[in-house]
């Protein structure tokens, strides 16, 4: 069984900074989760970074990506 990942993130839409859990078998995937604090879509991007650690990218649904 894969461990979660405790991650903090600012939304990319109020800015506030909230807490996500990532599991490692979302790396190389993208998907939308709302945000705890304004209920905004916040896209997210699951990856391991040079380190072999587990990293997230997160945008709105406006940002270019």
């Amino acid at each position: 069984m894969n461990q979660l990942t405790e991650k903090s993130i600012s939304c990319p839409y109020c800015g506030e900074t909230i807490e996500v859990l990532l599991d490692p078998a979302d790396v190389q995937q993208s998907y939308i989760e709302d945000c705890q604090v304004c209920c905004k879509p916040i896209n997210f991007l699951v990856f391991t970074d040079v380190d072999e650690e587990l990293a997230v990218t997160v945008y709105s649904e406006d940002d270019a990506f």
